[in-house]
């Protein structure tokens, strides 16, 4: 079914890119290196960093946009150290930029993901960056991922002062592009982050449920759930 959408939307982590093996491996990569140096459990360390790196991201408010990214890493690096016996300050700032350094280089974008902002924006299709990311890191990642050029307008979440699921985030977002939300839609890979809050809105959702993830109890669906960002066009109307 053919739609009158002039805008979309689309979140950036496990959506046009695969975040969560960038991430995970990056934190495996320093694990090994400080299990190495200390004869720790290497599995047991990227758990527990895992463990509050999704914590904090699930937690995140407007409240926390105030807080260097590099600082807050090396809390979240800290506090997986003491779980496995190491309560070191100077390990875990080290910890933590040696992950900014591991992850940069896992950095890719989905296949077909490029070919797929640049059909949108051949239909003339507007197009937003809409991320719960910090600019002191987001910034640099869309580069490496050179996908700026592609939208009209980028939404990182400390830049703006709000946070996904706020739908006055998702409101804001459709008109700096020049739209509405009856005319939107937002394409996302967390129900929670991506699709509440535009479904809130009034934007027409896109929900890639990459993880598997069942829909929450008394949830209202997308108006399209699909597996991968393949399928993103169709899901549209295009």
């Amino acid at each position: 079914m053919k739609r009158n959408l002039d805008a979309v939307l689309f979140d950036l982590d496990d959506t046009l890119h695969d975040d969560t093996l960038a991430y995970q491996s990056a934190a495996e990569e320093v694990a090994h290196e400080v299990a190495g140096e200390h004869g720790i459990d290497a599995l047991a360390l990227k758990r527990a960093y895992i463990a509050q790196a999704e914590g904090f991201w699930t937690r995140l408010s407007a409240a926390a946009l105030t807080e260097r990214l590099e600082n807050v890493r090396a809390t979240l690096w800290r506090s997986a150290l003491v779980d496995v016996g190491l309560d070191d300050c100077n390990l875990a700032e080290r910890s933590a930029a040696s992950y900014v350094r591991y992850r940069t280089k896992h950095l890719v974008l989905f296949p077909g993901a490029l070919d797929l902002l640049r059909r949108l924006r051949d239909r003339k299709i507007k197009l937003g960056l809409l991320t719960n990311g910090f600019s002191e890191t987001h910034r640099e990642k869309i580069a490496l991922l050179q996908i700026g050029d592609c939208f009209d307008a980028i939404f990182i979440a400390d830049e703006v002062g709000m946070v996904k699921p706020d739908p006055l985030l998702f409101a804001h977002a459709c008109r700096t592009l020049g739209s509405s939300p009856s005319v939107s839609a937002m394409v996302g890979d967390r129900y929670e982050r991506d699709i509440r809050g535009a479904i809130q809105a009034g934007l027409f959702t896109v929900w890639i449920n990459l993880h598997g993830s069942p829909l929450p109890s008394g949830a209202p669906p997308a108006d399209r759930t699909i597996l991968s960002i393949e399928g993103v066009e169709a899901a549209l109307g295009f």
